[in-house]
């Protein structure tokens, strides 16, 4: 059986080459172009640095006006507050400006709202309450791009706020001093750098106030504080929010993951013992491992305890914050399997819609977001989950699929008059509607989607880089892989077929219903492979029950399994087919 010609998979999805990639290439070099670097750029995509990546700060709009007036905060020594998103993007960036400026001699004060009794963004209470508290200046990261009344009721108290994001905006913008976001629909360059996490924008946005500063000869008498040791949160917050791995975010990742690698954030030290990650941090701890525990004090916790572990320079105090998140995270993983179970249910009910809207009365709203998240993966179209409360309000996120602009679709429903709040980006998207708008809302997004999930599903091949027997999935094979990282959302990490080969032995491991097997390929080689969240699918069955004297291919990701005494390599299945 040829693997790059696959029509009778499990999954029934066809299986072939990546654009780009051939079997004599240069492993790498082939890797890079297949994911859309040009040719004269490999060298720089191998090894990406901000000095290859970097833009001027100043193409973007606003950016220079923000730099000044912090730049007159520093020199006026102001009481500023960064006032963040409860997320892992939102305390990321908070934390980037809040080191920065305490490293240019200010006292910043960070403002997180609860998650539950303040929701998204800044509200026009908060910021009054914050002016009214002797602060002259207002940072919002994460969020601000749409809070029109907030941003108001700021100016009205006198009080001048600079916003710093990356959601969908408006033609209209709030009443804001500046407002710095690659995503404003009059940006100009700076539109090339949509695709960036707002810890990005903060980074970039630090860079300028230190230039601007230096212009101003501050640091005549001073030493200017290293804004590349703060590249760890950006590397953070940019893989946890998943945005996409290219340009200027590749180094960003690749870089800062250097920087968390050598400890100089005590908060993060701490959060990687509690992990138990004994080696260094690699771009998928980020996502599985930091991220989620770090989300989990806005989610079903103190909606602060994230900003605060990423400031503190007490490492007592790290490890206390960092115990508490990981047991909230324990919280949060019971409480989501619930809101999991009951909306898998009802999304079996709702047919074969273009976008799931999935509606439940009593779910916690901190977890909806992981639960819209693991429906888009298992329907393969986008999906929007919203809890309701005892009052019939609404709260909602929603995950897409790469081609579906979700954040554009629900600002659209806002304009629209159907929800009451709502933006986000083009695969993630928050929401707050009646219930009485429901039905409304759910065609709209239909007949708004209809068109683009069509296109994005039509072609459901899997996308092969590499084929290799079973023994060839090896540690040195995972770590030339490696060269072409790092990989994430817009970069997809290379999809291995390995084969041909039959199951010795499988069986289910984990609470998440994990298939685990052992293969053999006609090599003689064995390969230990897992199939995650699969035992109630095609793929996990077959797995579970297939004839020891019927071989198949497998096709994943080849990943380091460091449990044991040696490292050795495994497959993350992700498909299968019969070999006859």
């Amino acid at each position: 059986m040829n693997p790059l010609s696959v029509t009778n998979s499990i999954s029934g999805q066809s299986w072939r080459w990546r654009s780009g990639v051939g079997p004599g290439d240069d492993l790498i070099a082939g890797l890079l172009l297949a994911r859309g670097c040009r040719p004269e750029e490999i060298d720089a995509h191998r090894m990406p640095t901000l000095r290859g990546f970097m833009p001027d700060p100043s193409m973007f709009r606003d950016m220079d006006v923000a730099a000044m007036r912090l730049a007159d905060a520093v020199e006026r020594g102001e009481a500023v507050t960064v006032f963040g998103d409860y997320d892992v993007d939102g305390a990321t960036s908070a934390a980037l400006l809040i080191r920065l400026l305490r490293g240019l001699g200010l006292n910043p004060q960070a403002y997180i709202p609860d998650r539950l009794m303040e929701g998204y963004g800044p509200s026009g209470e908060a910021l009054v309450k914050i002016a009214a508290g002797g602060a002259s200046l207002i940072i919002t990261v994460d969020c601000g791009a749409q809070a029109f009344e907030a941003l108001a009721s700021a100016r009205e108290a006198n009080v001048d706020v600079i916003v710093v994001d990356h959601h969908k905006c408006a033609a209209e913008l709030p009443l804001a001093l500046a407002l710095v976001n690659p995503n404003r629909l009059d940006e100009g360059e700076g539109a090339a750098h949509g695709h960036l996490a707002a810890v990005g924008v903060a980074f970039l946005l630090g860079a300028a106030l230190l230039r601007e500063l230096r212009a101003r000869e501050f640091f005549a008498t001073r030493s200017q504080p290293r804004l590349v040791e703060l590249l760890d949160l950006v590397a953070l917050g940019t893989v946890a929010d998943v945005a996409a791995l290219t340009g200027l975010n590749r180094a960003f990742v690749t870089q800062g993951l250097k920087i968390m690698a050598a400890g100089r954030n005590v908060g993060l030290e701490a959060l990687l013992a509690i992990s138990r990650l004994k080696r260094a941090p690699q771009c998928s701890d980020l996502g599985f491992a930091l991220g989620p525990r770090i989300n989990a004090g806005g989610r079903v916790g103190k909606s602060d305890l994230g900003v605060r572990l990423l400031t503190t320079e007490d490492p007592a105090e790290a490890a206390d914050i960092a115990a508490e998140l990981d047991r909230l995270n324990e919280e949060r993983r019971t409480i989501e399997a619930s809101v999991q179970a009951e909306a898998e249910a009802i999304a079996v009910t709702k047919g074969n819609r273009a976008v799931a809207v999935i509606v439940g009365r009593g779910w916690h709203p901190g977890v909806i977001g992981i639960v819209a998240g693991r429906l888009k993966e298992k329907l393969g179209r986008p999906a929007i989950v919203i809890a309701l409360d005892d009052t019939g309000a609404g709260k909602g996120s929603g995950r897409s699929i790469s081609g579906v602009d979700l954040g554009a679709a629900i600002l659209a429903a806002k304009e629209k008059g159907l929800l009451a709040a709502g933006g986000g980006h083009a695969m993630a998207a928050g929401l707050t509607v009646a219930e009485d708008r429901l039905d409304e809302f759910t065609e709209f997004m239909e007949e708004r989607l209809a068109v683009d999930v069509a296109r994005a599903s039509g072609d459901r091949a899997l996308l092969l880089d590499i084929v290799v027997s079973c023994g060839g999935v090896t540690p040195s094979l995972v770590e030339a892989l490696e060269g072409a990282g790092p990989y994430g959302m817009g970069w997809p990490s290379p999809r291995v077929a390995a084969g041909p080969m039959r199951v010795i032995k499988s069986d289910i491991v984990g609470s998440g219903g994990h298939v685990r097997a052992l293969m053999q390929g006609d090599d003689g080689r064995s390969l230990k492979v897992v199939a995650f969240r699969s035992a109630d699918t095609a793929l996990g069955q077959a797995l579970l029950a297939a004839p020891r004297d019927r071989r198949l291919w497998l096709t994943g990701r080849a990943k380091i399994d460091d449990w044991g005494s040696r490292p050795a390599a495994e497959l993350h299945v992700d498909d299968a087919a019969w070999c006859d």
